[in-house]
């Protein structure tokens, strides 16, 4: 997992807007072709983690009505109101009193998002020890660790190691089974800990004033003709670094401007820079991006001051904060269900720590310890995991305790939703956590563990054997009169190359005898309307190798 393994698109690239200039993409995923999850699908995942920078304050998040009378108290300025026109929104009526919650006046849009069963809520999160510094705890939540001495200084991203175990040799060869980044981050421009392995960074690149369908052309003006020899020197081994990052970087740029340019965004988006760069994410994994990891940020959650207005604690920094929250993911959830990706994508929430539940005396909190994350989807079961926080805890104006551990979400997110192993769950040093993970991947999402995914590697066995081989490839894409489909197999079998419509309806099936090493299968279109189309290749014994959409011009 070197540089070219992951790409940073800064804050200033995804401001930009951008143009809906292609035909609307149909992807195939929740149409009734897709009755029910196979291996294959899990290899189309991806995880979307938003990054509240700062320290959100989850209490004024996430209000405790069953403890509100002691909420209120230790926060006379700040509290949401139970009463009026700008109280909190009760979340679920159902719960019983003590567990009750409201949301901050400004989230209508998760109200909205839970009722359509797509949000899970899961209260009090921190880690053992407690760091409050911004920087170290940030890095801690982004390395897997904690404030024990043992995993205080992680120097790699938990990131970095589950898709450096998951994915080996993608690092020296992209291709073909992987033709794109491994991990993406967008909003920031700096490299983030979680994408940083223990042989090179993650490559980092701010791609000011431009956007992802200007990405090639800039890339392709960095620098000029490789210094040769290089110095040896501190100066030498900086301008290697430097060279090494740009040629990584231009292995991906191509392939990223053709994924941007692939894809669309069918939903509207709000203008908030969190929005953008979720709408960027939306267009590249609609143009056929397979990065696992997306992650995005948005900042301005250290409120030690003036965190609401002084007669209106609905109002002020905190509040604009949660409604461009609230609203971005909802406008990304709305676009990814009209594309029909919606059964692709999970997106969470983290920040590196909550606020004291006492307010200070600037109309503000200072740094605490718990605080609630958020997961929003499809694939979600809806609720909320836990309780509200103890109000009978707190000692030294802190809750004395919390109930998860923000490295249980994270090992069931990995695990139940992106397929990762045991071992591979291992390699990301959060092994402990596997047997308390939690119930936020719903039964019809939940990766089976026959499905789970140890090591992609190009060791291909037979096409019945393996459900993501490397080999294989459709192309042209988008086509007009035909299309191929090569792959690789070690030994001689009957495939089959089915094509369908959106609504499933069969428009051609090929019998093809394939023998040991590489084949091709050429295909003719038959006449149909231009549009997107499902074509599968399938294996002795009814494997599906392949499950591509195509588009036909």
């Amino acid at each position: 997992m070197k540089r070219r393994n992951f790409l940073k698109l800064g804050g200033a690239a995804v401001a930009s807007p951008f143009v809906l200039n292609g035909l609307p993409l149909q992807a195939f995923s929740t149409h009734n072709l897709a009755n029910a999850m196979n291996c294959s699908e899990v290899n189309e995942r991806a995880l979307v983690l938003v990054q509240l920078r700062g320290g959100n304050d989850g209490l004024n998040t996430i209000i405790p009505i069953g403890q509100y009378s002691q909420y209120q108290a230790l926060r006379p300025n700040l509290h949401i109101a139970n009463a009026g026109a700008n109280s909190y929104i009760d979340l679920d009526l159902t719960m019983p009193m003590a567990d009750r919650v409201g949301l901050h006046p400004n989230m209508q849009a998760v109200k909205d998002m839970y009722d359509d069963g797509l949000v899970s809520i899961v209260q009090s999160v921190a880690y053992v020890d407690q760091n409050l510094s911004h920087f170290k705890s940030t890095d801690l939540w982004l390395s897997g660790g904690d404030g024990t001495p043992p995993n205080f200084n992680k120097q790699t991203g938990w990131m970095a190691r589950y898709l450096d175990h998951t994915y080996p040799g993608v690092a020296g060869n992209p291709q073909p089974y992987m033709p794109d980044p491994l991990g993406i981050q967008l909003g920031d421009p700096k490299p983030s800990l979680g994408f940083h392995t223990d042989h090179e960074h993650g490559a980092g690149i701010n791609l000011s004033g431009q956007d992802p369908s200007g990405f090639y052309s800039l890339i392709s003006e960095i620098g000029g003709p490789p210094v040769s020899p290089v110095p040896n020197s501190e100066y030498g081994s900086e301008l290697d670094f430097i060279m090494n990052m740009e040629a990584s970087i231009s292995k991906y740029a191509q392939r990223i401007t053709e994924v941007f340019d692939n894809g669309t965004n069918m939903g509207t988006y709000p203008n908030h820079d969190l929005a953008d760069q979720l709408k960027t994410v939306a267009r590249l994994i609609n143009g056929g991006c397979k990065t696992k990891i997306y992650l995005v940020k948005i900042g301005g959650f250290d409120t030690h001051v003036n965190q609401v207005l002084n007669t209106a604690s609905h109002e002020g920094f905190h509040a604009d904060l949660l409604l461009e929250l609230s609203e971005s993911i909802k406008a990304f959830l709305e676009d990814l269900k009209l594309m029909q990706l919606d059964n692709k994508v999970l997106t969470a929430t983290f920040s590196e720590f909550g606020r004291k539940p006492v307010e200070n005396g600037s109309l503000g909190t200072d740094h605490g310890s718990l605080a609630p994350m958020m997961i929003f989807g499809k694939a979600v079961i809806p609720g909320v995991v836990g309780t509200n926080p103890d109000f009978t805890g707190i000692q030294n104006e802190h809750f004395s305790s919390f109930q998860y551990d923000y490295r249980q979400v994270f090992t069931t997110l990995v695990q139940d939703w992106l397929g990762a192993s045991d071992d591979a769950i291992e390699a990301t040093e959060m092994k402990e956590f596997l047997p308390n993970k939690l119930s936020i991947v719903d039964a019809d999402h939940y990766v089976d563990p026959a499905c789970h995914i140890n090591q992609i590697t190009g060791n291909v066995t037979s096409l019945e054997e393996e459900n993501f081989d490397p080999q294989v490839k459709l192309f042209p894409n988008p086509a007009a009169d035909e299309f191929h489909i090569s792959f690789q197999t070690n030994k001689a079998e009957q495939v089959n190359v089915k094509m369908f419509d959106l609504q499933g309806k069969s428009i051609l099936v090929r019998h093809h005898q394939a023998w040991a090493g590489v084949n091709q299968v050429d295909i003719e279109i038959p006449q149909v309307v231009e549009g997107y189309y499902v074509v599968k290749l399938i294996g002795e014994g009814g494997a599906e190798i392949l499950s591509e959409k195509l588009l036909v011009r």
